[in-house]
């Protein structure tokens, strides 16, 4: 019969006479601190980014984090800017920027929670790049008028009120989405209209293209906040070996 093989790291015994006991300080290979398998590995299934990371690319990563945010914020302000006559696109590329950064802080984070928080300042992010350009554009340009509302018409939620001015009426109307315009025929306003046409007409107490800029600030402000959130915890569960949870 053969001798059943001594575990690895157990002190050999000498011959004839029992070893102690006790087994060396050196961590035996195929004995990790995540069970059996190599020496400190991960468990099955676990992405390739889930080791820890020094204190250097931490840093390095959630820096990379914070300026793709703010590239995101660049980006769409200037898309709105060359398509400034049409929401939709500014809207459509704006969303997607905001949900690749939810994603980002998610994998930076290794949790969920605050991926989900950065929607909060998305919301700012995304209305501000998408109002700001037509608000600088009539600002800038746009012909101040004194109006009366002479006739509305009403599809769904969609408000349209013809609107007459001092030369005649106007050949834009003044249009409102929602439920509550506010508005009702014989009201007085001032509206500013686009001479190029491109941008369509507004109140002019609706047009703040500084409101719009503290909004757009204040989202970028909230997405940085977040990305060093995300880096410092991230960092801390990779140091710890907590790996990827939904939550927390």
């Amino acid at each position: 019969m053969h001798p059943e093989p001594t575990p690895p790291g157990r002190i050999q015994p000498a011959h004839g006479q029992p070893a102690p006991q006790r087994f060396t300080g050196k961590t035996p290979a195929g004995f990790g601190s995540h069970g059996i398998g190599p020496a400190g590995a991960p468990p099955t299934g676990s992405a390739p980014w889930a080791g820890v990371w020094t204190a250097g690319k931490s840093t390095r990563r959630t820096a990379l984090v914070v300026l793709l945010g703010l590239a995101f914020i660049g980006l769409n302000t200037a898309i709105a800017y060359a398509t400034v006559g049409s929401k939709v696109i500014s809207i459509v590329t704006g969303l997607a920027f905001c949900l690749i950064f939810m994603v980002v802080v998610r994998v930076l984070h290794r949790a969920m929670w605050l991926s989900l928080l950065s929607f909060l300042p998305a919301l700012f992010v995304l209305v501000g790049s998408v109002g700001l350009a037509p608000d600088l554009a009539l600002e800038k340009r746009g012909v101040r008028q004194e109006v009366t509302i002479v006739d509305a018409e009403v599809a769904g939620k969609r408000h349209t009120f013809t609107l007459r001015g001092d030369d005649g009426p106007l050949d834009e109307p003044l249009t409102y989405q929602g439920s509550n315009p506010g508005y009702q025929i014989g009201d007085t306003l001032t509206v500013l209209t686009d001479p190029d046409g491109v941008i369509a007409l507004e109140e002019a107490d609706r047009v703040d293209s500084s409101g719009t800029l503290g909004s757009l600030v204040l989202g970028g402000i909230g997405w940085i906040v977040i990305a060093l959130l995300a880096g410092w915890r991230g960092h801390v569960r990779r140091r710890e070996g907590r790996f990827d949870t939904l939550v927390i």
